[in-house]
């Protein structure tokens, strides 16, 4: 159907026809008639163009629908809901977009930090503090030009909200060293609810650098949620470490999450070509990457020949082909009984979501969901229990609904 103003031409004729009884020389009654039709000339347009973003699926456990919400971003990366009924929404060129009542809306927060959007750097993930309601702190990772924009660090900030303003913005954590590469900057936030915050670091395209206990690239991070170093970190008390690191041996860890309920740290990241993992992260291992990998290099030829090595770590599961893994989230929500305690997992590689179930900490089997819906960057599940979905190419955001 073609459109004028957003609006089908059949609307903007019906409009047309009714704004000559709206002329104020028209008695009263007959401009009351025409203002009534109007209105519902303008919700059924409403209404057949949520149809017409609205798609069936189906999956093991039942039907869902999967509903555009807006097709209007560039490279959204992470989302996070504010108890006023509004998602943040950042794009990784530097923005952060507002959505409210599944629409949105046109503006975007300012206060954001300068940001260097090169590569794969940019503004990356969000997250509201646990005690949000009482704080008001919200958090975010981003790429911070050190050099012009030949060189970025990864940065920790977080802020407060005043309207449609970021305030009292502070930088807690600037990862060692900078880089000149504009790849595998992990940057998933993560809360354990007690005062803690765990958040990835990729290397940065550099093998060595996971090993390095010297630098924070390859690493998961943990912290006070004030930015202060824990005592009982790992490495605090080890010459030559940097006391923030909370695990090694990593490559790009671009999921995150924090399983309350049992304290368990779970994350994926990328391997090369092959050997994508999810892991559970354990306080001081190593996970040895480029030691010990289950891919190969991009060109075929071998990293290394050894997949175990005694004091590395096992994957949960691995990935040969490699997906590309970016966001994660665990279903709670009582909406999809099917799914709960499953894992939602993006593929950049293939563009599908994957839904993985576990039991305890061993790796069950995996569904593959919304195939060729675009390169998934995060998932998200909202305070009333719906499932969100940010793709890019093109810049999506979906809401999955069960079929009642």
């Amino acid at each position: 159907m073609r459109k004028i103003a957003n609006f089908p031409v059949e609307f903007v004729v019906v409009c047309c026809d009714i704004g000559t009884d709206l002329n104020l020389n028209q008695p009263p009654v007959r401009r009351l008639f025409a203002f009534a039709f109007l209105l519902l000339a303008l919700a059924s347009c409403t209404s057949s163009e949520k149809k017409l973003n609205r798609g069936l699926a189906k999956a093991e456990g039942g039907e869902y629908y999967v509903d555009t919400l807006t097709s209007a971003l560039q490279n959204p990366w992470g989302m996070a809901f504010l108890p006023d009924g509004r998602m943040l929404i950042t794009e990784r060129g530097g923005s952060i977009r507002i959505m409210k009542d599944d629409v949105l809306l046109p503006d975007t927060l300012t206060g954001v930090p300068a940001v260097l959007a090169k590569g794969q750097g940019g503004l990356l993930d969000i997250q509201l503090h646990p005690d949000y309601a009482t704080n008001g702190w919200i958090y975010f990772s981003f790429s911070k030009p050190v050099q012009n924009d030949t060189t970025s660090a990864t940065v920790i900030a977080r802020a407060k909200i005043n309207g449609n303003t970021l305030t009292d913005v502070q930088e807690l954590f600037q990862a060692k060293d900078p880089a000149t590469t504009f790849h595998h900057f992990g940057s998933r936030i993560q809360f354990d609810g007690n005062g803690y915050m765990f958040f990835s670091s990729g290397e940065r395209g550099t093998k060595e650098n996971s090993q390095n206990l010297g630098n924070h690239l390859g690493k998961i991070l943990r912290l006070h949620d004030d930015g202060k170093v824990p005592t009982d970190n790992p490495f605090v008390n080890v010459a030559g470490a940097l006391p923030e690191i909370w695990s090694y041996g990593h490559r790009n860890p671009q999921g995150l999450y924090f399983d309350k309920e049992t304290g368990t740290l779970w994350e994926h990241e990328h391997g090369p070509k092959g050997g994508d993992e999810l892991n559970i992260v354990v306080k001081g291992k190593n996970y040895g990457w480029p030691v010990i990998t289950y891919g190969i290099n991009y060109d075929g030829t071998i990293i290394t020949e050894e997949k175990a090595k005694e004091g590395m770590e096992q994957p949960v599961h691995y990935w040969v082909p490699s997906i590309g893994p970016c966001g994660m989230e665990r279903v709670t929500s009582d909406r999809y009984p099917a799914w709960k305690g499953n894992f939602l997992i993006g593929s950049l590689s293939f563009q599908f979501l994957s839904r993985v179930q576990v039991d305890g900490q061993q790796f069950v089997k995996e569904e593959r969901l919304l195939e060729k819906i675009g390169r998934v960057r995060a998932i998200r599940q909202s305070p009333d229990g719906f499932l969100y979905v940010a793709s890019e190419m093109p810049g999506k955001i979906l809401k999955l609904v069960p079929k009642q």
